[in-house]
């Protein structure tokens, strides 16, 4: 059985409840990532669409076990402007060379999640494992919760297949 931490980040609680109810359903661990200089009020909205439009990485605290101890790491994060949020931006710059198998889970308002799931394949140097999204309005009325417990089961299925391996000589080709 492979192991899995889910990363998350969270300006509204939005995804914070995502990443609880996927934690809670898989029995994973959550980690989080919060701001140096926390972002509140009209300012803090208006520093989170120029932070995005500029692709700006600001000072972050991650709190959690090592993403290197695991096999895969879930990203939990909101989309902006249809992009990635800079502090998850923060975290993947900062440590790609520590995360293991990447998959990503985006909250939107409308769009932009494949343009966030493109910036984290850059930022890590391969694709994700696998990616979802939801808007808020799913997150807010629980519709999204059936799906998401299929996502955190493909990344347990993604994980325990690649941890299959068979010697070459029992291998079809082998022969």
């Amino acid at each position: 059985m492979s192991k899995v931490l889910v990363v998350m980040y969270s300006y509204t609680g939005t995804c914070r409840r995502l990443a609880q109810l996927l934690c809670s359903q898989q029995g994973w661990p959550m980690a989080e990532i919060t701001e140096v200089s926390p972002r509140s009020g009209v300012l803090g909205t208006w520093r989170c669409l120029v932070d995005s439009w500029l692709r700006r990485s600001p000072a972050i605290r991650y709190v959690g076990p090592p993403p290197n101890e695991f096999d895969a790491v879930v990203l939990v994060a909101p989309i902006w402007a249809y992009r990635l949020a800079s502090p998850m931006r923060s975290f993947v710059a900062s440590r790609h060379g520590q995360l293991p198998d990447v998959a990503v889970v985006s909250v939107m308002g409308s769009r932009g999640a494949p343009n966030a799931v493109a910036e984290i394949g850059r930022l890590i140097g391969g694709s994700p494992i696998l990616s979802t999204a939801f808007t808020t309005r799913e997150v807010e009325d629980g519709s999204y919760a059936a799906q998401l417990q299929a996502f955190g089961t493909a990344v347990h299925t993604a994980e325990d297949t690649q941890a299959v391996v068979r010697p070459s000589i029992w291998s079809p080709q082998a022969v």
